[in-house]
C-alpha cells in the first residue's frame, strides 16, 4: 500500500475485460485465435521462412495448453504480458521463448537459433549470429556450463543494456494492442 505503481504494474483490470472480448471476438469470430490472425497482430505479413518460424516459436509460447490455437484466457494472459508485464515477467516468458526443448537451460543452439531470427528481422549486420551468441555466453553463462540457466539469463540481461536489448524479444505487439484496444500509450 502507499506504492505507486506504474501502468507496466498494474493487472489488467475488470472493466477491462468486455472490451478486450469485444476486440477478440472482432479479430477472431471463431473464438480462437488462430497462427495467421497472430501474425496480423504482430504486424507480419510477409511468408519469410523466418518470419514464419519466429511467429510460430512465439504463437507457441503464449499457446499454454497446446491445441494449436489461442483461447480468449490466453489472450487475456498475452495482452497483460505484453501491455503491463513487468520486466521480470517479460524476461520469463522471453526464456520460453529461446528454450525450445523446455528443459529449463538454453544451449547455443537454441539462443543462436532466435539470434539468427532477430538478426534477419532487424537487418543486423553488424555482428554474425555466431558472435552475437558467443558474446551472450559469454557474459551470461557464469558457470561456464556451455548452458545458460533461467537465473542466468535474468540476472546477466538486467546487468547488461545490449544483453537486455536482445533478449527482451522486443515486438511490435505493443502497439497494435494499445491501437486496437483503444490504450493511451
Amino acid at each position: 500500500m502507499g506504492q505507486n505503481q506504474s501502468d507496466e504494474d498494474e493487472e489488467v483490470e475488470l472493466s477491462d475485460i468486455q472490451p478486450l472480448y469485444t476486440s477478440f471476438m472482432r479479430e477472431c469470430p471463431s473464438g480462437a485465435l488462430h497462427l495467421h490472425e497472430f501474425r496480423k497482430i504482430f504486424g507480419v505479413q510477409s511468408t519469410s521462412e523466418v518470419e514464419a518460424m519466429y511467429m510460430e516459436t512465439l504463437f507457441k509460447s503464449f499457446d499454454t495448453n497446446r491445441d494449436n490455437v489461442i483461447d480468449f484466457m490466453e489472450f487475456v494472459a498475452a495482452v497483460h504480458l505484453v501491455l503491463r508485464g513487468n520486466l521480470e515477467d517479460r524476461l520469463r516468458w522471453s526464456f520460453k521463448v529461446y528454450d525450445s526443448d523446455d528443459n529449463g537451460k538454453l544451449d547455443k543452439h537454441e539462443v543462436k537459433r532466435i539470434i539468427r531470427i532477430i538478426c534477419q528481422l532487424k537487418k543486423n549486420n553488424n555482428m554474425t549470429p555466431t558472435e552475437i551468441c558467443d558474446r551472450i555466453f559469454e557474459l551470461l553463462d557464469e558457470n561456464k556450463d556451455g548452458q545458460i540457466s533461467l537465473s542466468e539469463f535474468m540476472e546477466g540481461a538486467q546487468k547488461d543494456a545490449w544483453i537486455m536489448d536482445l533478449l527482451k524479444l522486443d515486438t511490435n505487439a505493443r502497439g497494435w494492442f494499445r491501437e486496437n484496444l483503444g490504450k493511451k500509450t
